[in-house]
């Protein structure tokens, strides 16, 4: 390291111990590297220049286990060794999904509906890992003093990060204030800040104030990525096309995405959820509404498939299972209420002017329970030489009680433009333990002409107490853009995402 040191500006070059042996971590700290270099100098420019100087030697490091403080107590945490690669994993993944798996939900018998159903319709669906790339990377601001520590920088849970730093530096607590700045985006991505433990040691090894910067590609390759999933439905009809059985197998690395006991739990007679989940040495955490990010847009897909199936509205077929959920409930256990669930839907179809749209004009329409909240969207698109332009979006949201009206609107228009721009485009990959993307040259993002032309919000009016906003309007966006896809172009979406670069439509 003495030639990076000897370069224009640069302080110094030396590593640092994120986490001590046998420290316990807690469930928002990184399972980062064990060792990183520091490069300290006197601006952001000459430490980037010098780190593209660095030459660097991975060692491939073995399977270990790990026990996670979690909000529910202590769980072992088997981590594998191995280069890991996307192909590997979809291949895992189609054989994980074709076997049988742990049931966590069984209504009815529906095993003997299928074996006696008319029909059976089978789809399967698969999502990549996603990375949040936050307009603005990790950073952070440092200085340690003695036995004291200032933290300033933007993060999404102070309280969480306090303890790891109080472990690390071995530092109490009360000496540790961690100012929270305003923050260029978060989406569960800030709840990690390990970058603030790193800014404290790097303050206290030169005994000077730091700000921590990471650069979009230490951003993209260092991060905490939405997990990898795959879901499988199979719907069971009788010989009048009636819906007799329902069932869901859904997994991922490393985690299921299966959300058991939410619609349409509870409104069909037959009804049976499984999961499985396989273990990989890649970092994932929080993202934007967790897990309901990508069943939401599975399910809603599949929903709109088996109405067509049954020559229903895609609508009215919603709502008539909501409605049987309402009065003759099936099961012990329902996550949601289904007059709140059908309300927004009737809302958005109201609005929307569900069923009198222009012919050029293609609708799709999903809905979604998450964060004790409810969010239905009709998606309006066009294709444009070979392209789709989303033209309108009509949203309808019960949360509760509204106390900000306008701020609750970019909310929920924020999370519908994220969601378009997640649908149509974005995706990570791997390839023997490398991230093959890692900036927005290869990770292409949603572009302000791209975006919705025309956004509705509406709330449903109640005097309940507030619930969920930043993510309920998110997972929806999914499943509304894959239905209006399907309408404008005959075919089906199953896999994520929908649209590339160079691909074009109908």
């Amino acid at each position: 390291l003495d030639d990076i040191k000897a370069m224009p500006g640069i302080k110094d070059v030396f590593s640092i111990k994120t986490y001590q042996d046998g420290f316990e971590k807690g469930g928002f700290d990184t399972n980062a590297f064990p060792e990183l270099v520091a490069i300290v100098g006197n601006s952001t420019w000459e430490v980037m220049n010098a780190k593209k100087a660095v030459q660097v030697e991975w060692q491939e490091f073995a399977a270990y286990a790990e026990t996670i403080r979690g909000f529910r107590g202590s769980s072992t945490v088997n981590v594998p060794a191995g280069l890991e690669s996307t192909s590997e994993h979809l291949a895992l993944m189609e054989k994980l999904a074709a076997q049988t798996n742990n049931v966590v939900r069984k209504d009815g018998d529906p095993e003997t509906a299928f074996k006696n159903a008319a029909t059976v319709i089978e789809r399967s669906y698969v999502a990549p890992y996603l990375a949040h790339n936050c307009m603005e990377p990790m950073n952070s601001f440092a200085h340690v003093e003695g036995d004291k520590v200032w933290i300033a920088g933007p993060l999404q849970a102070p309280g969480m990060i306090e303890p790891t730093i109080s472990a690390r530096m071995d530092i109490p607590v009360e000496n540790i204030e961690i100012e929270m700045t305003r923050m260029g985006g978060g989406f569960g991505r800030r709840a990690y800040s390990h970058y603030m433990v790193e800014a404290a040691l790097i303050s206290q090894q030169v005994n000077a104030p730091v700000k921590l910067v990471y650069t979009r590609e230490d951003d993209m390759t260092n991060g905490i990525y939405r997990p990898t999933y795959h879901a499988t439905y199979r719907a069971a009809l009788d010989e009048n096309k009636n819906l007799i059985a329902f069932h869901v197998k859904a997994g991922g690395i490393p985690e299921s995405p299966l959300h058991a006991n939410r619609f349409p739990a509870g409104a069909i007679e037959n009804y049976l959820a499984e999961e499985w989940s396989i273990k990989s040495n890649i970092t994932i955490g929080a993202f934007r509404a967790p897990r309901s990010n990508f069943i939401a847009g599975a399910e809603q897909s599949f929903l709109d498939e088996l109405a067509e199936a049954m020559g229903k509205d895609p609508i009215d077929f919603r709502l008539e299972l909501l409605k049987r959920a309402e009065t003759n409930p099936v099961g012990e256990r329902n996550d949601y209420e289904a007059a709140r669930y059908a309300g927004v839907l009737e809302l958005v179809k109201e609005k929307s002017g569900w069923g009198q749209n222009d012919g050029n004009v293609h609708r799709g329409v999903s809905a979604y329970f998450c964060h004790n909240s409810y969010a239905a969207h009709v998606l309006d698109l066009t294709i444009e030489n070979g392209r789709p332009v989303v033209q309108k979006v009509t949203c309808a949201i019960d949360c509760g009680i509204v106390v900000n009206p306008d701020a609750a609107a970019n909310m929920a228009e924020g999370g519908i433009v994220d969601g378009v721009g997640n649908a149509f485009f974005l995706f990570m990959t791997f390839k023997d333990g490398v991230h093959e993307k890692n900036n927005f040259h290869q990770y292409r993002m949603i572009r302000m002409s791209e975006a919705p032309k025309a956004i509705e919000v509406h709330f449903v009016q109640n005097e309940i107490a507030p619930t969920g906003l930043g993510e309920p309007p998110f997972p929806p966006v999914f499943g509304a853009v894959a239905n209006a896809l399907y309408k404008a172009t005959g075919k089906r979406q199953y896999k994520q995402p929908f649209l590339g670069e160079n691909r074009v439509l109908g």
